[in-house]
């Protein structure tokens, strides 16, 4: 192994940067050959590659975004356009990949290394939604959901100013955790997730008795991809049954961006060493993981294919403490 790339792709994660940065480095101080590639796939077909030195990473560990970039890449999904990824690789004497990204990421990689598996890949997992198995927290994650907190802890001091119940959604199109734990954190009265079937006629009924009961405000925290709709839908629907006066709010993109928190650092960072490890073992076709604080590799169709359950316990919870 003489040269390493690292690309970031797919939906920006706070922490990305310090995992490219971990990368780099631990390249550099490897005696190996250190290279950025922009935007993700895309760079890889455009051979848009950064010759990459210590100084290429300094001061960016606590800065959100990523500075290689990102994007959507069509052409990856095609033959020919992964036969353009790999000779621009070849030619630029690359032998080793770091691929930063979640879900779609990873599929990618795996489709390509069955193509060419003599370019060594291994992931780092870079999504807010701590969707991917084998980890127990993906690097944004951390950053994600006390960004939902505080925005959240906000919204309920203007909620109990004007008696109101907010419907506030997070990101979370296949994964509750983001709602669950900025949910369970900020002491919302309900918490829809996609994990389970939402049921209208009992929100209803429990927020109507919490109204009864002399709460002056309510928050329920929705993911966007809660099988009964987005906070906007659900709204709509219980707000001629509910005698709270409602409002909505998006938390959107706001909790994709901000400067990483300090576990968020030091987890992407060990990751990113890792990754560079494993590479340099020989592994390939692997994602990066921790679990209970160790770091652990997942076949890249393991990680994509299975699923964490919701632990049930955290569910039990919001009803006691609602």
């Amino acid at each position: 192994m003489k040269k390493i790339a690292v690309f970031t792709s797919g939906g920006d994660a706070p922490g990305m940067n310090a995992c490219i940065r971990a990368v780099v480095r631990a390249t550099l101080n490897q005696g190996m050959q250190a290279v950025g590639i922009r935007r993700g796939y895309q760079g890889m077909i455009d051979a848009d590659f950064w010759e990459m030195d210590g100084r290429s990473v300094s001061n960016i560990i606590h800065r959100g975004g990523t500075i290689l970039g990102s994007a959507r890449c069509k052409a990856f999904h095609t033959p020919e356009g992964r036969q353009q990824a790999y000779n621009n690789l070849i030619a630029n004497g690359i032998d080793g990949v770091v691929a930063i990204g979640g879900d779609g990421t990873f599929t990618g990689a795996r489709i390509f290394l069955e193509e060419y598996p003599d370019i060594a890949m291994v992931g780092c997992p870079g999504t807010i939604d701590n969707d991917l198995f084998g980890t127990d927290y993906t690097i944004g994650y951390d950053t994600a959901i006390n960004t939902a907190m505080h925005a959240i802890d906000s919204i309920k001091d203007t909620a109990s100013a004007h008696d109101r119940l907010f419907f506030i959604e997070v990101m979370g199109r296949d994964a509750g955790y983001i709602a669950l734990y900025s949910g369970i954190a900020t002491g919302a009265e309900e918490i829809l997730i996609p994990e389970t079937v939402t049921d209208l006629d009992t929100l209803i009924a429990r927020l109507n008795s919490n109204f009864e009961n002399k709460k002056n405000s309510s928050i329920v925290v929705v993911a966007e991809g809660d099988d009964a709709g987005g906070a906007f839908k659900i709204a709509e629907l219980v707000k001629n049954h509910c005698r709270y006066e409602i409002k909505v709010s998006i938390l959107g993109h706001l909790q994709r961006g901000g400067s990483p928190t300090c576990m968020e650092r030091v987890r992407a960072s060990r990751m990113g060493v890792a990754a560079v490890k494993a590479l340099k073992e020989g592994q390939s076709n692997i994602m990066i993981g921790m679990v209970k604080g160790e770091i652990e590799y997942t076949p890249f169709e393991k990680a994509i294919k299975s699923h964490t359950p919701i632990n049930p316990m955290l569910l039990e919870m919001v009803e006691l403490l609602a």
